[in-house]
């Protein structure tokens, strides 16, 4: 497609959940797969805006007259069941938003307002979804050298997670992801090929990876804005995979021009499908939804705390990957590191003994289960340096271990002799490789002996 022909024009919006507590209390932020405690039954009626006005999006809602059903655990607590008023803002969540921030070069808010957006889908219990605009300003640079401006990030709470949906409009939800802390991102309208919005989405994907942000399917999720010359902005909700981009806005481009032909254009949210093409889900909200949150005081935030998250600011991946880089590791062993978390005990151990490669392997091919601490890899390491034991029974000791040995215990020479056990083995099977001996003698002792021993030992007999 000739995108610049088509005047495309798209932005992001991204949604994040945070990796703490729940944002208005304490309940922990767990995914219920038992049975609930109980339930309770709501139907939820739209108010106006702030406004003055009902918002189009809640009409339409409210309009199909929805009753709700909502699951309740333990974990769950009078605020998600809207008996109670929200708590104080969680602390560290805040912070975590607060170093998003940063990191997308956003400008931060010193007071802001906590607000209540109208939603009466039966995705929040009390109708409406606490939110708070955090930052505003930000900007991205795309490998083109191309400018992408955050127009602001949110930080809010999750919806409830619905768990099946009834003929006649009823839904039941479970209260277990209501109130998680979830950020979110929305982009301006600079992006002009299907290419830059993929590139975006992977560049602010990676500074959500280096904070404390939850992982896994359903844990972020991604909305995009589309529009073309002569069309109105249309919202793409629910891409898991930003992979399915590129097809979904051709398929929409599609779509919006045989719209402009029949003169049917109309700003609306969409649903993105499997398929890669869209279903109505209802009309492009406005503002007239949000109001503010009379149960909470207005949100300061200090400068005091502003610099304290920029000193604590996480490194992107690609920095950490450049970073293991210079040790010479390869691109598998820098992958396991970064994937296990395991870059702190890296630079920790590195200061320890100057071997890179084996540390690496320590920390993720050799770890056992249950694991080594870092005190004790620091003590093996110690032993290696004095060359008391060989780099080569590093594995050993760990899986020794692992298995409650102390350290001691773990280094301690057996009394086995290893040529006349290796001599034996020879006799009995003649004939074998080297690394078949190997093998056997390795089997026997079961890490008794190093596999440097083993080796140096038939060398000299084979």
């Amino acid at each position: 497609m000739d995108y610049k022909t088509l005047e495309l024009k798209s932005g992001l919006e991204i949604h994040q959940q945070l990796d703490t507590h729940k944002l208005f209390c304490d309940c922990p932020s767990l995914l219920r797969q038992d049975e609930p405690q109980y339930e309770i039954r709501r139907t939820l009626n739209p108010v106006v805006g702030e406004t003055g006005i009902i918002d189009e999006a809640v009409k339409h809602e409210a309009l199909q007259n929805k009753n709700f059903t909502y699951q309740v655990y333990d974990t769950n607590c009078l605020v998600e069941t809207d008996e109670e008023p929200p708590h104080t803002i969680n602390q560290e969540a805040l912070k975590i938003a607060i170093q998003i921030s940063l990191l997308l070069n956003c400008e931060i808010f010193p007071i802001a307002q906590i607000m209540r957006k109208t939603v009466t889908d039966g995705s929040n219990t009390s109708g409406f979804q606490r939110t708070v605009l955090l930052a505003h300003d930000g900007h991205i640079i795309l490998s083109s050298g191309k400018q992408i401006t955050i127009d602001y990030l949110m930080l809010e709470e999750d919806s409830a997670r619905k768990v099946s949906g009834n003929s006649d409009g009823s839904k039941t939800f479970k209260l277990d992801r209501l109130g998680i802390p979830l950020i979110e991102i929305a982009t301006g309208p600079h992006m002009q090929t299907p290419e830059e919005i993929y590139e975006t989405a992977l560049k602010i994907g990676e500074i959500l990876r280096s904070c404390k942000v939850k992982r896994g399917l359903g844990t972020i999720r991604q909305d995009v804005n589309i529009s073309i010359k002569g069309s109105k902005r249309v919202e793409i909700k629910g891409f898991q995979d930003p992979k399915m981009m590129t097809k979904t806005i051709d398929i929409e481009i599609l779509r919006q021009q045989e719209c402009i032909k029949n003169n049917t254009c109309k700003s609306e949210v969409r649903n993105a499908l499997p398929d890669g093409t869209t279903e109505f889900l209802r009309p492009m909200p406005g503002a007239a939804r949000m109001y503010p949150e009379t149960d909470h005081p207005l949100l300061k935030i200090s400068r005091e705390l502003i610099n304290e998250c920029k000193n604590s600011l996480p490194k992107l991946q690609s920095e950490n990957t450049s970073y293991l880089q210079e040790f010479g590791l390869n691109p598998e062993l820098i992958k396991l590191i970064l994937k296990q978390n395991k870059l702190e005990d890296f630079k920790t151990l590195i200061h320890e003994y100057n071997n890179p490669n084996l540390i690496a392997k320590m920390l993720t091919i050799f770890q056992p289960k249950p694991e080594i601490s870092i005190d004790n890899l620091e003590s093996i390491l110690e032993k290696i340096s004095k060359e008391e034991i060989p780099e080569t029974d590093a594995n050993t000791v760990m899986q020794k271990m692992s298995q409650g040995m102390t350290l001691k215990e773990a280094t301690k020479k057996s009394n086995i002799d290893l040529k006349s056990e290796a001599q034996k083995i020879i006799k009995e099977k003649p004939n074998l490789s080297q690394g078949a001996y190997m093998g056997l003698l390795m089997g026997k002792f079961k890490g008794q002996v190093s596999g440097k021993e083993i080796a140096d030992t038939l060398k000299k007999l084979l």
